[in-house]
């Protein structure tokens, strides 16, 4: 019984951690094109999109991070025990933990106004947690059905269709 409840919580400090997860780097897409305004525009939206990003990451993402493994690990705890699709997932998650750093140092970065990427490389690395998403749920939802060639051939697939997608975007926005 205590393992559902520690499932549940660990499922809602998932989503609350995707949520960060997602609007971040469209923050930090804004941010960058703020760079290209001219003043006062830029120094007003920069501000403003500055106080957002410090929110969102301090206030949600990076709490929701901290209590999703400390939940994920307890369940892991419950369980007992370490099936092959764990393993997998916990790979996928630790690449997912390896992404939110890498927002921590982009974060870091543009409020310093150190603008590394355009915005349409921001865009691009925006999917990987759609990606990340994709592959983890897979895993957990199939577990031992999913067949590991069909997994990575369905993930390509996925990661193909987002960056047509992508393209397609950037065409109409010109």
């Amino acid at each position: 019984m205590l393992y559902l409840y520690v499932k549940a919580i660990h499922i809602i400090f998932i989503v609350t951690w995707f949520a960060g997860l997602f609007y971040m780097p469209r923050l930090l897409i804004y941010h960058r094109e703020a760079a290209d305004k001219p003043e006062p525009e830029r120094g007003i939206l920069q501000a403003q999109i500055s106080i957002m990003m410090r929110r969102l990451w301090y206030g949600i993402t990076w709490p929701s991070a901290i209590l999703t493994i400390i939940f994920g690990a307890w369940m892991g705890f419950l369980y007992g025990s370490i099936p092959e699709w764990l393993a997998v997932k916990i790979f996928f998650v630790s690449v997912l933990y390896f992404y939110h750093f890498t927002l921590q140092y982009l974060y870091k970065k543009q409020i310093n106004n150190q603008f590394f990427y355009s915005s349409n490389q921001l865009r691009i690395w925006n999917e990987i947690a759609t990606i990340l998403l994709v592959a983890i749920v897979m895993i957990v939802s199939v577990k031992q059905a999913l067949s590991a060639l069909w997994g990575i051939v369905g993930l390509v697939c996925f990661i193909i269709i987002l960056m047509s997608a992508i393209k397609i975007y950037k065409a109409l926005r010109k």
